[in-house]
């Protein structure tokens, strides 16, 4: 039940059991590793982002009522998966960061983004151009 109901927490870690990520409000996780079942039940906010080694291993595990799974799709996610994994791998020495910041171009394509709906329009999540501010008519004094 890893980072259950977190709300604001930033942390990676290489591997769960079941239920993590239940209840997420907030913050952002990076699981390194497999993962239990029910992963994103009832996560309304926050990202995470999933190691999946192994291809279709996360798919049935997953519960995607809520959340929209996608690979990372913008430079400001990339850079937010990369800055955390490297701050594991500086905080614990983990091989497995070491290796995945090693060789990021054959890992990257490897993750999945959960993404509930409060994070759909992050600059993390959405490669779609934000739509600029309606000009409003501003009286011009004479």
């Amino acid at each position: 039940r890893f980072a259950v109901r977190n709300s604001a927490c930033r942390a990676v870690c290489e591997g769960t059991g079941d239920h993590a990520l239940e209840y997420m409000t907030g913050g952002v996780v990076v699981v390194l590793g497999p993962t239990g079942r029910n992963v994103g039940a009832g996560m309304t906010g926050g990202l995470a982002y999933i190691l999946e080694e192994a291809s279709g291993a996360l798919d049935a595990r997953m519960n995607k009522e809520i959340v929209q799974v996608q690979r990372v799709r913008t430079a400001a996610g990339e850079q937010q998966l990369r800055g955390l994994i490297e701050a594991h791998v500086e905080a614990t020495g983990s091989e497995k960061g070491r290796r995945i910041l090693s060789k990021w171009s054959e890992y990257l394509p490897k993750f999945w983004q959960l993404v509930p709906p409060a994070e759909a329009k992050t600059p993390e999540a959405s490669d779609r151009d934000l739509e600029p501010a309606a000009a409003a008519a501003v009286p011009v004094a004479k």
